[in-house]
């Protein structure tokens, strides 16, 4: 059998026997079958057949799956019935032979591979087997062999397999296919089709851009949806990413109304049996689907007729019924899709969406289809895909007019349109078919715009290409004309003829000449259509525009020399002087070779600007360049010709716009030159800046040796740090220190003060800043080495200035009108015009505009503004810098110290404490603060080893460091310190805090300390001097081997300040604790580490 095997099967086959015959009339909700007055056992056996193999399945000579009979027959007449009630009357042992008939009969029909049931044996199914199903199936076939129906769509399938889709929704009667990567709905779907269920729900989601394929929460997606069959599937992907490829044909509209999790519900349906899974795995392959057959749509029906017979009424029964029960214990009993339960796929309960009923004749239904049948004409006609699209779906429809499908209609201008996705989901669920039609021709007007839209650029740009073609068409005409009239030659002699009359002025070495004739023979065969032709030409016009041979005439005048770097600096002795040497030096050789200069100092004290002076002291030509932040070693030397848009490196651009062999080249910021994937350019300015390597300087691009030994190289940096070792050996270093006070003032009073004043406008105006003014500024305000931001500060003063003058004086006395020329009076007239007279279109707005300059206000000559001490923080605010003098008197553990960076010198306190009181029973230690980094961590253990080394070898009777513990701190911890130049303050703090002697406020110290006590040299000797007058210091105790540096320090900076050098921290000693006495020293702290009475006596004890 193929209904089932086992208990349950004959368990449930003797249940249904014992039931009431009845004569009602159900459609069976997959086959739509009639089953007319059928016992009970065999609804049952229906069921339970059912259950198992997923389908209808004809069981009795009263079942049919005609077409012809799925509406209903009106009722039998009086004949008819007595011809039933004989029939029931028969013997019980007809009814057994029936029965046996019955259960002996052919094997079951089992939907095939096309979707159509074969219909076999002589159970008399169908008119075939049974003519009109009322004689029992005695009556002969008519034809011999199976005979096939037709696979009819179910009516009814309220529990499906929800498959989320995105972008775009389906609508009825449109194929649509869709990727399924998922393999748990992949497997679903295979299954399903291995089944012959082949049945699925689309649900549109509400997020685009997800690509989901499992519906974990019903608000993921719209409810309205359509119910598809899978007419394809095709397995996608490769490797692991398996994907399945699936072609939906949706039928009808469907509401989702739950979602069923997975393993919740009843178990999953038993397997079909061997025969049943045989058939369907040779029959339903997944590549080829069965093909729907056009399905109508659900319509509401209009109410029947009085005495007319409603579908499922009951003819007669002897046991009364209740349908509704009867149906939900059939679906309770099974659902096609029960299996899928305990699969985790969206599984969902749906139920279908009928159109509202309409009248097609109404006006404006009639007037909704008219406009869209016209737009989609007027699409087609500028759009040849979508014409196609109309005429497949003009060909599709049964109905001769469309006005009597609005409802396919709408859905088909939803369908072909690329509206938004919620306008196409609402036509989507739209049920009224005036609302529908509405909403389908907004969406199709849209897509008429778009069309018109689109073919008006295609029409454009074609028209544009056309006319260029046509234009070179001509051109090549002409030129072909003129060159056999020999009114032109080609271009490209000309072309050769200007490469060598450049070539002939210059004076190219041997080596580039070669190149350059070989070049040139080159670019003479070659036709100007081909690539390599641009490559040889740029290549040529860069290799004549070096300038060989050319130098500019320098000027070797000392003084003229010393005059233009006088005006423009001041200060920068050290400069100054290794520029008059080289001049001297050419002077006296008559020739001036290439040198490598290199400036350190930090920001604002004119690195740059004085590279611009040198070069016009030496009458040069000036070019500068940065390679801070610089990754590519192409910039400096070039890329490779092979490459599109190769250029040289910088070099060679510099020698081309100087258009001379020797002008000045900075180069700036090369501390700060990076390195990255594509070279070390640090690298390649070895080769740049070696004077025995560049006078052959090979660069990637030129591919020919370049002479730069005559250019001279300055260099600018803030550190020597980071600059490479190699590369620092081939430059001449110069340090720039920082400006002090006098020469600040000097410079904002000769230099910045003017240039900011002509700056705001105030040149011929009486605002003067008064000299204490400026000194208040460079005291309370900028105290950087350089000058930067003592200018911006002298800008903002006048700046205040010009806008104060216009305040007071209002802006009637100084009235725009006077301050416009008389073009500028025009452009402010029709300024004025009201808006109207403005045409609203941008690209025809003619802008009123002048090439004539504003004319500048006058100030009246009454006009006295000055800027003193008293009111400067009217202009600049409040003084942002105090005295660097943290005490006035410092108390034991307190010492002066002295640090340089990049900003200049400053004062570094370095300050000692005891954590706790001092006792017998202390331990010692040393805690250290103040955002100290690693080598000032090692001064500070090298300060304390010495401490407590000197103190127990001077004064023994000091017992201070054995019991001490001591907090040592540098103020300002937000700063990071680091350096060994603080060792000696270090150690003077601890020994005035160990002796408890305060030092004097006006003596600051800086030296390296070494654990013998040695005082080592350190750099910025300059820089700590002015912080140190700066903070109020009289006295300076130095290493040593900075004597020379300090000899060499102007006077003007040493003025007031006393300099002591120091050897050994011996020498440190006296001069800090001069009034030391020994027995004094001896004697501190007795007291307080003295031994407590009692633990004198327990010791005492303890000895006895």
């Amino acid at each position: 059998m193929v209904y089932g095997r086992g208990q349950a099967w004959r368990t449930a086959l003797r249940q249904s026997q014992l039931r009431a015959y009845t004569t009602t009339r159900t459609p069976c909700r997959v086959c739509q079958a009639q089953i007319s007055a059928r016992p009970a056992s065999a609804q049952a056996q229906h069921r339970i057949a059912h259950s198992y193999l997923g389908t209808s399945l004809p069981l009795s000579r009263d079942f049919s799956t005609s077409p012809a009979r799925r509406k209903e027959k009106p009722p039998p007449s009086e004949d008819g019935a007595e011809l039933k009630e004989e029939k029931k009357e028969e013997s019980p042992e007809k009814d057994e032979r029936v029965d046996a008939k019955s259960k002996t009969s052919e094997p079951t029909p089992i939907p095939g591979a096309d979707g159509k049931v074969a219909s076999a044996g002589s159970g008399g199914s169908g008119k075939a087997g049974s003519g009109d199903g009322s004689d029992g199936g005695n009556r002969k076939r008519k034809t011999p062999g199976k005979e096939v129906a037709k696979l009819q769509i179910p009516e009814v399938y309220p529990q499906v397999l929800a498959i989320p889709i995105a972008q775009r929704p389906l609508f009825p009667g449109f194929y649509k296919a869709i990727t399924i990567r998922d393999p748990n709905v992949v497997a679903a779907v295979q299954e399903l089709l291995k089944r012959g269920q082949s049945y699925v729900g689309a649900f549109l989601l509400k997020d685009q851009e997800s690509s989901q394929d499992v519906i974990n929460d019903p608000s993921e997606v719209y409810d309205v949806g359509t119910f598809c069959q899978v007419t394809g599937a095709f397995p996608a992907g490769h490797g692991e990413d398996k994907a399945l490829q699936a072609v939906l044909y949706p039928h009808r509209r469907i509401k989702l109304s739950e979602l069923i999790p997975p393993n919740r519900g009843p178990p999953a349906a038993p397997e079909p049996s061997q025969a049943a899974q045989a058939t369907i795995e040779g029959e339903t392959p997944v590549e080829a689907a069965p093909q729907p057959p056009p399905t109508p749509q659900p319509q509401a029906q209009a109410p029947p007729a009085e005495g007319e017979e409603k579908p499922g009424d009951v003819v007669a029964s002897f046991e009364e019924k209740d349908l509704t029960a009867d149906k939900e214990q059939q679906k309770n009993l099974f659902q096609p899709t029960d299996f899928l339960r305990s699969w985790p796929v969206s599984l969902v309960q749906v139920e279908n969406l009928a159109d509202e009923p309409f009248d097609k004749r109404s006006p404006v239904i009639k007037a909704l289809i008219s406009e869209i049948v016209n737009t989609c004409k007027e699409i087609g006609n500028v759009n040849h895909l979508f014409r196609d699209h109309v005429s497949a779906f003009a060909m599709s429809q049964s109905a001769a007019n469309i006005a009597d499908e609005p409802a396919k209609l709408a859905d088909f201008a939803a369908a072909v349109s690329g509206g938004e996705m919620e306008e196409a989901q609402s036509v989507l669920a739209s049920l009224n078919i005036e609302q529908r039609l509405s909403k389908a021709l907004e969406v199709i007007k849209k897509e008429h715009m778009n069309a018109q839209l689109s073919s008006k650029i295609s029409k454009d740009v074609e028209s544009k290409i056309q006319k260029r073609q046509r234009e070179y068409w001509l051109m090549e005409q002409m030129k072909g004309i003129r060159r056999e009239l020999g009114l032109e030659s080609d271009g490209k002699d000309k072309l050769v003829e200007k490469f060598k009359e450049k070539a002939s002025k210059l004076a190219m070495p041997e080596a580039v000449k070669k190149v350059f004739d070989e070049e040139l023979n080159k670019l003479a065969h070659l036709e100007p259509a081909a690539s390599e032709f641009n490559v040889t030409r740029n290549y040529l016009d860069w290799l004549t525009q070096i300038p060989w041979g050319q130098r500019s005439a320098e000027n070797f005048g000392i003084q003229h020399a010393r005059d233009v770097l006088d005006e423009d600096h001041h200060g920068l002795k050290d400069v100054k002087d290794r520029i008059l040497e080289f001049i001297a030096v050419g002077k006296l050789r008559g020739t001036v070779e290439g040198k490598i200069l290199c400036m350190v100092g930090p920001p604002g004290v004119g690195k740059t600007s004085i590279g611009k002076s040198i070069a016009r002291a030496l009458n040069r030509q000036y070019y500068r360049f940065s390679v801070g932040g610089l990754t590519d070693v192409a910039e400096i030397k070039g890329h490779r010709r092979t490459y599109v848009g190769a250029l040289p490196g910088r070099i060679i651009q510099a020698l081309k716009k100087c258009q001379t062999e020797n002008p000045l080249i900075l180069i700036d910021e090369v501390d700060k030159i990076g390195r990255g994937h594509q070279g070390d350019p640090s690298s390649a300015l070895l080769e740049l800046l070696d004077p025995e390597q560049n006078n052959s300087f090979l660069d990637h691009y030129m591919d020919v040796p370049v002479d730069l030994s005559k250019v001279l190289f300055v260099c600018t940096a803030n550190m020597t740090d980071t600059i490479p070792r190699p590369l620092l050996d081939r430059m001449e270093m110069i340090e720039l220190s920082g400006y002090v006070s006098d020469e600040k003032m000097a410079i904002a009073e000769r230099y910045l003060a003017p240039q900011a004043k002509e700056i705001s406008g105030l040149k011929d105006v009486d605002v003067n800043l008064d000299k204490e003014a400026i000194t208040e500024l460079i005291n309370k305000y900028c105290r950087e080495s350089g000058v930067r931001n003592l200018k911006k500060q002298i800008e903002k003063v006048y700046r205040k200035s010009a806008l104060k003058i216009i305040q007071d004086l209002g802006e009637d006395v100084l009235g725009e009108e006077q301050a416009l020329t008389e073009e500028g009076k025009k452009a402010a007239e029709e300024a004025k015009k009201d808006e109207t007279d403005v045409k609203e279109t941008p690209e025809n707005i003619e802008q009123e505009t002048t090439e004539e300059p504003r004319v500048a206000l006058k100030v009246p000559d009454s006009v006295h503004v000055t800027i003193g001490k008293d009111n400067l923080k009217d202009y600049v605010g409040p003084p942002v810098f105090t005295s660097d003098r943290l005490y006035d008197t410092t108390p034991p553990g307190v010492a002066m110290g002295l640090a340089w960076t990049q900003m200049g010198g400053a004062a570094l306190y370095v300050e000692s404490i005891l954590e706790n009181a001092l006792s017998y029973n202390s331990r010692p230690g040393l805690e250290r603060t103040g955002n100290l980094k690693a080598v000032m961590k090692e001064s500070t253990l090298i300060a304390y080893s010495f401490a407590k080394g000197l103190m127990a070898k001077q004064y023994p009777g000091n017992k201070f460091f054995e019991k001490a513990r001591i907090h040592l701190h540098c103020p300002e911890g937000a700063v990071q310190k680091d350096g060994p130049s603080a060792g000696i303050t270090m150690a003077t703090s601890l020994l005035s805090l160990s002796l408890d002697k305060p030092l004097d406020p006006t003596i600051a110290m800086t030296g390296e300390l070494t654990v013998t006590g040695k005082v080592l040299r350190i750099g910025g000797l300059r820089e700590k001097t002015v912080a140190a007058r700066r903070a109020g210091a009289r006295m300076i105790i130095f290493p040593s081997d900075n004597l020379s540096d300090w000899l060499e320090l102007p006077e003007n900076i040493k003025e007031g300040i006393e300099g002591k050098p120091v050897d050994w921290y011996s020498d440190v000693f006296k001069l800090v604790f001069s009034d030391v006495e020994e027995a004094q020293a001896n004697g501190l702290w007795k007291k307080e580490l003295a031994k407590p009475p009692k633990e004198e006596s327990e010791k005492e004890n303890e000895d006895d």
